[in-house]
């Protein structure tokens, strides 16, 4: 969206806030033996606390208040009584929510428990290449150029990046223009940032697979070529200069 007066920018501000909040707070609480629908009732929780409601849930009706993706499920995955959280699984939790009109998005991939893992290369990897393309995000900045830093930052680091997952825009709703804020440079792109809007900017850094496809309960995700997938997300307002990281209380 773009923001045209003050309210709008706290509106926005408010509902970053709630979401990042309970990112940080579902990824505090996570441990080895809890189900992911526990983990997912307590992100409820927080969320009804602040007034906000399930974005994925309002939106398509998704069977979740938040997105949980275990080992191997890319993104979309949805929480279970039977999924049980193990020391050392790789982890994502996405959190989307409205607040009085406004949307706002945060995901972040980690590791359940304090055992070193062999993904913490890679959860550095799609940490660092989420700064490095927020950095490069300014009004007028071609959205295929950021893309082309992510894959060739990816590459360098010895991954992959995922191209049928895409960052977005945010703000009235969960998704809209620019619906394609890829992780590569997609040469049919020639959508520029534009100054004072919002955005969803996130990473799909994988160790094998390029595409994501769809499992047969319609919603989790998976590479076409297997391996793991790290994915971290933040809200912005692009400006003229440096962007303001909305959801940045989330630790990301």
């Amino acid at each position: 969206m773009s923001i045209t007066n003050e309210q709008e920018l706290i509106g926005m501000k408010k509902i970053s806030e709630v979401v990042a909040y309970t990112l940080k707070e579902m990824i505090a609480f996570a441990a080895p033996g809890m189900s992911t629908k526990t983990l997912d009732n307590y992100g409820k929780d927080i969320l009804e606390s602040y007034g906000a409601s399930s974005a994925p849930f309002k939106t398509y009706g998704f069977p979740g208040w938040t997105c949980i993706s275990v080992d191997k499920e890319f993104c979309h995955g949805i929480p279970s009584d039977t999924r049980i959280l193990e020391e050392g699984q790789l982890i994502n939790i996405d959190v989307s929510a409205e607040l009085n009109g406004f949307w706002s998005d945060n995901g972040s991939s980690f590791v359940v428990g304090n055992t070193p893992s062999e993904h913490d290369n890679l959860l550095k990897a799609s940490r660092e290449i989420l700064h490095e393309a927020i950095a490069k995000i300014s009004g007028g900045v071609r959205i295929s150029d950021v893309g082309e830093l992510m894959e060739k930052s990816a590459k360098q680091r010895g991954y992959r990046v995922i191209k049928n997952l895409t960052g977005h825009g945010v703000g009235r709703s969960l998704h809209e223009a620019p619906h394609e804020i890829a992780n590569f440079r997609d040469r049919f792109n020639r959508e520029r940032f534009k100054k004072n809007t919002t955005v969803a900017i996130e990473t799909f850094i994988s160790t094998d697979s390029s595409e994501a496809v769809t499992l047969k309960d319609g919603w989790t995700m998976v590479g076409n070529k297997g391996g793991y997938m790290a994915q971290h997300e933040h809200t912005i307002l692009v400006t003229g200069g440096k962007p303001l990281i909305l959801t940045s209380s989330n630790g990301v």
